[in-house]
């Protein structure tokens, strides 16, 4: 009769070779542990649009994008509202003026926000302002 000295030894080293399904479910659960925070991390680090438009352009543009602040009146701003200025408000135009500002030769009407938003925050933003077309 043949024995197998230290089966025990060599049944590990078979299943070490051949990895079951729950050894796969854990490899893949620990990656998911991994990456799950980054993701959320990520998506968390971009201010939700209302935040953005409430912290850096209401303040001119308004709540409702009417201009009718104190601020806004003072410095002439449009209402972004009327469907007849914004149908001649390009998008490029508008993404380009959130993030470098506007000047009125050498004064500032409104300033650059490129170091205060994404470019993905300012595309939001540009989407916002669409959104508020009458």
């Amino acid at each position: 009769m043949l024995r197998v000295p230290n089966y025990d030894l060599a049944s590990q080293y078979v299943s070490s070779q051949n990895p079951t399904n729950s050894d796969t479910m854990k490899k893949i659960f620990l990656l998911a542990a991994m990456f799950v925070p980054l993701i959320l991390a990520g998506s968390s680090m971009a201010a939700d649009v209302a935040e953005n438009w409430t912290k850096h352009c209401a303040s001119c543009h308004g709540k409702d994008g009417k201009g009718q602040t104190k601020a806004g009146r003072m410095a002439g701003v449009k209402d972004q509202t009327d469907a007849q200025y914004q149908a001649g408000l390009k998008d490029d135009k508008m993404f380009t003026s959130i993030k470098e500002g506007l000047k009125d030769g050498a004064k500032e009407k409104m300033k650059p926000f490129k170091d205060k938003l994404s470019d993905d925050e300012i595309k939001a933003l540009v989407a916002q302002v669409r959104s508020l077309k009458k």
